[in-house]
């Protein structure tokens, strides 16, 4: 019996980003996965956006270009245009790798236990779309996410994000977790949804780089850094039952899990045990990490 491959629905939400876009596009509709919806929802762009989505048109679900309230109710607009059984969104300016769909459609369609996924390696692209960095993530986990380790502040013993670009969810997911991207949220609607979603269920990660975030002088992430930090500290003082590591605590324990082997540090309820799949082989597959 064939494998039932699940599908994938990406959307893109734009604007006046049409020096990316292209890249983005191509990232998505060259990865050859047999079952994808694509959406591109345009905020009335006037910088050419609309003539590079129309040359691929016809790889595309939906696409609009109309004025909206913004990138998150761009996002929303667009989901609500998809019904694959796998989610993400890409930003206009970002990319995928080109494995990355195969990756992401084999781990859910093998572990269906799995309701979101990353990667433990997040890449970073130049603005000419060349990866320069790679940041090894020692796995994520709920308790370290509520405590603060994915947002970055000089109080806190700072993992590495949850990367946007790198991240995967199931349908049921989203819809449990209320099926919307916060548009109150000017900078960190993906950190408050990585906080409705982890009330439910633990993130897994693959050690395969899955997509990158590219840095260029108008992304609005990188230069408003310290507003996406203040909005996120915000979500985790509202949803966090603990507040998050500061000062002394965060010394010790930054000190003391460098001297504690990982499962030990799990078994003493200092960390969550990082939930991680692996690559078998091609008789086994992916299966999820014991080790």
């Amino acid at each position: 019996m064939a494998k039932q491959i699940p599908k994938i629905s990406i959307v893109t939400p734009s604007f006046n980003q049409g020096e990316f876009l292209e890249d983005a596009i191509r990232s998505v509709v060259t990865q050859n996965y047999p079952n994808l919806e694509y959406v591109i929802v345009d905020g009335g762009s006037t910088d050419g956006s609309v003539d590079i989505i129309t040359k691929y048109e016809k790889e595309l679900t939906y696409w609009i270009s109309e004025p909206d309230a913004g990138q998150y109710d761009a996002i929303n607009r667009g989901f609500s245009k998809t019904t694959g059984d796998i989610m993400a969104w890409l930003n206009s300016d970002d990319k995928y790798t080109p494995w990355a769909f195969a990756v992401v459609g084999d781990v859910f369609s093998a572990l269906p236990e799995i309701e979101w996924l990353t990667t433990l390696y997040p890449l970073t692209w130049d603005e000419c779309g060349r990866a320069t960095k790679c940041f090894y993530q020692d796995g994520y986990s709920r308790q370290g996410f509520f405590r603060g380790e994915n947002l970055p502040g000089s109080d806190r013993d700072f993992k590495g994000f949850i990367q946007q670009e790198s991240t995967f969810w199931r349908r049921s997911l989203w819809e449990r977790a209320g099926g919307y991207v916060d548009t109150s949220s000017q900078l960190a609607a993906d950190f408050e949804l990585w906080a409705r979603f982890y009330k439910y269920t633990d993130l897994y990660a693959v050690a395969t780089p899955l997509g990158g975030f590219r840095e260029h002088p108008a992304q609005k992430t990188a230069y408003h850094l310290q507003d996406y930090i203040g909005e996120a500290k915000t979500v985790l003082l509202r949803c966090a039952a603990q507040t998050p590591y500061k000062g002394l605590d965060c010394f010790i324990r930054s000190r003391l899990l460098g001297l504690i082997p990982k499962r030990i540090a799990a078994k003493l309820r200092l960390i969550d045990e990082p939930k991680v799949c692996v690559y078998k082989d091609d008789q086994h597959g992916w299966k999820i990490s014991r080790e």
